[in-house]
């Protein structure tokens, strides 16, 4: 109210000095060029310069209405289609986060051939017609992603590997993903995908070989890293004994197994994992007196439970001395139900019952472990224990995987 006040009184006061001005003197303007004249007072001029300039400001005013209006109105003006090309990035990617596929297909390739970085909408419409298993759909927006940025080259095929594993095309996306390793050797991101793939197809041996570039580039924790290294080569022992699956022949023998075990490093052939997996398909191809012997070796460097549990798996050339070894753990480890299991199957071997019997009660006093409820129960049924062997066989099977146990049997078929 104030600031009105104050806007009145100074129009008062510029009215009355205007009106003072006039009254003292009227002026005079002229206006001459050729043939042209203008003649009036200094105030008549004045009023009608303000009255020009009014009217060119109402004209723009008028005329910038008219555009705004029009561009309102027309569907096809500038300002609608990118109204309509926003609507459809928002819509678009909400549908995408909400799974409804054909919708995000369709929003997301109107934004993508209306923006001019189109990249991500293109992926993503993509994305959402290999859901739909509309898999030529997928392939052509990737190309056309490719046409419209095609410096873009390693992030569509990026994606595309990712989209060809959803579909279950495992080959397509190996073959990708190797494209694009030869082109861009040191990416993360490839690297990345290419060992998660050769994990999936079990192909431990192209794994290994790809080893030193994840190392180099730090593509994985080193915690992950060393651990998928030993997974690897253990899975590589475990196939390296049998020949290719095309051929009739079948296993390929010791020899096999032997030379994957010498591409190991002095450091890796001393990991209790590798140990295990190696002595362990030494005892599936009958080998058991040199599994023992690696065995051995390893629990003298380094005691492991897991090692103690196979080494009563496997037959030495000298039961009593094997059994007399694992003995002699016995005195650091006595409540490792593992190594307990082991000395009872030993015991069984040399036929001593009754310590066998009492290692086997000491193991499961500790851990209540199927293995060991199937050896006793074993031996109570020679003993003539019948009763108590059906009750630890029983006990055994309900220590069994209770995922496995819980799957309902298939109804039999109706004659």
């Amino acid at each position: 109210m104030k600031r009105a006040y104050l806007i009145v009184f100074i129009l008062i006061i510029i009215a009355a000095g205007a009106g003072l001005a006039i009254s003292r003197h009227s002026g005079y303007v002229l206006i001459a060029y050729d043939t042209f004249r203008y003649e009036s007072s200094l105030w008549a001029a004045l009023a009608l310069l303000i009255a020009v300039v009014l009217l060119v400001w109402l004209v723009r005013g008028v005329i910038r209405l008219l555009t705004t209006s029009g561009g309102v109105v027309n569907p096809w003006s500038r300002r609608n289609r990118s109204r309509r090309v926003q609507r459809a990035i928002e819509q678009g990617q909400l549908d995408l986060a909400e799974g409804r596929w054909a919708s995000a297909q369709k929003h997301l390739h109107r934004a993508a051939e209306a923006e001019r970085q189109p990249l991500l909408y293109y992926l993503g419409a993509a994305r959402a017609a290999n859901e739909q298993g509309r898999y030529e759909d997928s392939d052509m927006l990737l190309e056309r992603a490719l046409e419209r940025q095609p410096h873009a080259e390693l992030a569509i095929a990026l994606s595309h590997a990712q989209l060809q594993v959803d579909r279950g095309d495992s080959e397509g996306a190996l073959t990708t993903l190797q494209a694009m390793h030869e082109r861009h050797p040191h990416n993360p991101q490839v690297l990345r995908q290419l060992q998660r793939l050769y994990r999936q197809r079990g192909q431990w041996s192209e794994l290994i070989r790809l080893m030193p570039e994840l190392r180099k580039d730090k593509v994985l924790p080193a915690q992950e890293l060393a651990e998928l290294e030993k997974r690897a080569w253990g899975e590589n022992l475990s196939l390296a004994a049998y020949r290719d699956a095309e051929s009739d022949v079948g296993p390929a023998g010791l020899a096999a197994l032997e030379a994957a075990w010498q591409q190991l490093t002095s450091a890796q052939r001393q990991e209790p994992a590798l140990i295990l997996a190696y002595a362990d398909q030494l005892r599936r191809h009958g080998a058991d007196a040199q599994a023992e012997e690696v065995l051995r070796n390893a629990l003298k460097r380094e005691y492991n439970s897991h090692l103690a549990r196979l080494y009563g798996l496997v037959r030495g050339e000298d039961p009593q001395r094997q059994l007399q070894t694992a003995e002699g753990w016995l005195k650091q480890h006595a409540d490792d139900p593992g190594l307990l299991l082991t000395l009872g199957r030993l015991c069984l071997q040399n036929s001593l019952w009754g310590k066998a019997r009492d290692y086997l009660d000491a193991s499961l006093k500790l851990q209540r472990n199927p293995e060991a409820c199937a050896e006793l129960a074993r031996l109570l049924g020679q003993l003539g224990e019948t009763e108590r062997s059906n009750q630890l066989f029983q006990e055994g099977l309900g220590l069994l995987d209770e995922r496995l146990l819980a799957r309902p049997l298939p109804a039999l078929a109706r004659v």
